[in-house]
């Protein structure tokens, strides 16, 4: 029935700066754009080209205009097999990041975007 995660929606204040910053800080690869309308596009990132998860930056007033209660932000928790070296690479690229959890179940640390919304990547080993 369900075999893979396909999409994930980020609502975001700015679609392009939203994709500068998956792009450009956070090293994702653009999937997928295309203009919905005058003020937003449909726009796919994710961590590279051969992974068919990807995330959605979409327009927040858009959706708000459309579904307001769909506005709530998801946790999102990444994986990541070089946990120190993605924590000083994203602190390198100007990402706010929290302390390094080190939990008995993971390594992880939390991460925000251009518009404060919080994101965790984890250790996977």
């Amino acid at each position: 029935m369900i075999n893979k995660i396909g999409k994930i929606t980020v609502y975001v204040e700015d679609q392009q700066q939203a994709k500068d910053f998956w792009l450009n800080k956070v090293g994702f690869v653009l999937k997928f754009e295309k203009q919905m309308g005058p003020n937003a596009s449909w726009i796919e990132v994710g961590p590279s080209e051969s992974e068919f998860t990807t995330l959605v930056l979409y327009s927040k007033s858009a959706m708000e205009q459309q579904k307001p209660s769909a506005v709530a932000h998801p946790t999102l928790l990444f994986s990541t097999t070089d946990i120190e070296a993605a924590y000083e690479k994203m602190k390198q690229n100007e990402v706010k990041v929290g302390e390094m959890l080190r939990m008995p179940f993971g390594t992880m640390f939390p991460f925000y975007d251009q518009d404060g919304n919080e994101y965790l990547l984890r250790e996977d080993k």
